[in-house]
């Protein structure tokens, strides 16, 4: 019975199931290329690139400065209205 699936096989051929393994690859490949797309290659701009930026903005800065009691009131709120002069209210 070996010797007949191995003789059916050779003149039949693999089947038309062996076009699945091109589409594997084919579709692996389209795969990874959309993922370095969206981070690598793009300087790593992924979903939380928004917030890295926002962290370094100097009105984030102000804001976790007050926070953590480095300057008060008054002097936050002086400096946040220039700053709002400055850069909007976009950058907050």
């Amino acid at each position: 019975m070996n010797t007949l699936a191995m003789t059916t096989l050779a003149h039949d051929g693999p089947g038309p199931w062996i076009l699945l393994f091109p589409l594997f690859w084919a579709a692996v490949a389209v795969t990874v290329v959309t993922l370095l797309r969206r981070t690598v290659w793009r300087g790593r701009r992924g979903p939380l690139a928004r917030e890295r930026r926002d962290e370094q903005s100097p009105i984030a800065v102000l804001g976790r400065r007050f926070a953590s009691g480095e300057i008060d009131e008054d002097e936050y709120w002086r400096r946040l209205s220039v700053l709002e002069e400055h850069f909007g209210r976009s950058a907050t």
